[in-house]
């Protein structure tokens, strides 16, 4: 008699709706009355857990894709994503772990060939704004961070949206992309980069460069529609930051942007200023090795182009000696065939130019 009064199993779709019940239960403020509160947060915490497992299977069984397209449906059809996102700090630090790699997977997960966590962004753009400024929290930093990396990682899946001053063409993953790099939050990041916290300053970093290097195309039409104020604060804020970290990453993150051929004409125009110039040659004059190499990949830009500015070459006529000296025992700690020609073709470059 007992097997015939056990419970139904609880499907997916059970599931999430429960969550989202219990998000809104923990969003309301504490009653003195309400005794069952603790009991009701470890149920919202045991759901989520549920639902990483469906997500991502575990070491009995691999996820099942009709249940994550379940799931993922639900999800999005009431704000369930929204609720998360916003009572991620109600949750403890084991929920927060669950809940943030729940929102990272279910922006992958596709239903009826879509991803329908786009076009929920897309409509709720205010969940950036959350995301972003979840770097000001010390305690949310890391998941916040990581979620808004997966957001913002949406590879494209139409044409590249277009960008007027009078319309913007809202189509799809790279609109969300497009929306992030137009918005006043990308200036944050010059900051959040040096955060006195180790590990919040590099999430921020990470994030930074991902938004920089993912999507070229519509990363090559901000970088020239902001160039004069977006190369400002990369050279005062962190090119010259008085941080060693700092410097290390930012040096190697504009050699990966200027290298691209994406950013052709922008990287024509960076190494066509003395101002950039002078920060290059500063930083080839660096103690750390890492350093000094970097900023040799940039640096060999200016070397190389063709087209130097009359001051350009003044410079480099009257730092000509310093630089042949410095080359002559510049090297990398492993063997690097690549370098060494770049080498011998900027101490070519410069040893030829005359006054």
């Amino acid at each position: 008699m007992k097997g015939l009064f056990k419970s139904k199993p609880r499907t997916p779709v059970d599931i999430v709706r429960q969550t989202r019940d219990l998000l809104i239960y923990a969003g309301r403020n504490p009653d003195s009355r309400e005794n069952k509160r603790e009991e009701k947060m470890s149920e919202l915490c045991k759901n989520i857990r549920e639902l990483k497992v469906i997500l991502y299977g575990n070491s009995e069984s691999e996820p099942v894709s009709e249940a994550c397209a379940q799931l993922t449906a639900e999800f999005f059809r009431e704000n369930t994503l929204r609720l998360l996102i916003l009572f991620l700090p109600k949750l403890n630090l084991e929920a927060r772990k669950d809940a943030t790699q729940v929102v990272a997977n279910l922006q992958r997960q596709q239903v009826n060939s879509k991803l329908i966590a786009s076009d929920y962004l897309e409509s709720n753009k205010d969940l950036l704004d959350t995301l972003i400024a979840g770097y000001e929290n010390t305690d949310m930093a890391l998941h916040y961070g990581a979620m808004l990396r997966e957001c913002i990682r949406h590879q494209c899946v139409a044409r590249i949206a277009i960008l007027n001053d009078q319309i913007v063409n809202l189509l799809s993953n790279n609109f969300l992309f497009r929306m992030f790099l137009q918005s006043k939050h990308m200036k944050k990041f010059f900051d959040y980069i040096q955060l006195p916290n180790f590990d919040i300053a590099a999430d921020a970093a990470a994030t930074f460069k991902e938004l920089l290097t993912r999507h070229k195309s519509t990363v090559a039409e901000f970088l020239s529609k902001n160039y004069d104020w977006f190369f400002a604060e990369y050279n005062s804020k962190l090119l010259e930051s008085t941080n060693y970290i700092t410097r290390r990453q930012a040096v190697k993150l504009l050699g990966d942007m200027l290298l691209d051929r994406s950013n052709s004409a922008v990287m024509t125009r960076y190494v066509s200023s003395r101002d950039n110039l002078r920060i290059l040659m500063n930083l080839l004059r660096e103690s750390s090795k890492s350093i000094q190499i970097e900023a040799f990949h940039v640096f060999k830009l200016f070397a190389a182009n063709q087209n130097k500015p009359p001051d350009i070459i003044s410079i480099l006529v009257a730092n000509k000696s310093k630089l042949l000296r410095l080359f002559a025992d510049f090297k990398t700690d492993k063997e690097d065939e690549q370098f060494e020609a770049d080498k011998a073709q900027v101490v070519k470059e410069i040893a030829s130019l005359e006054p």
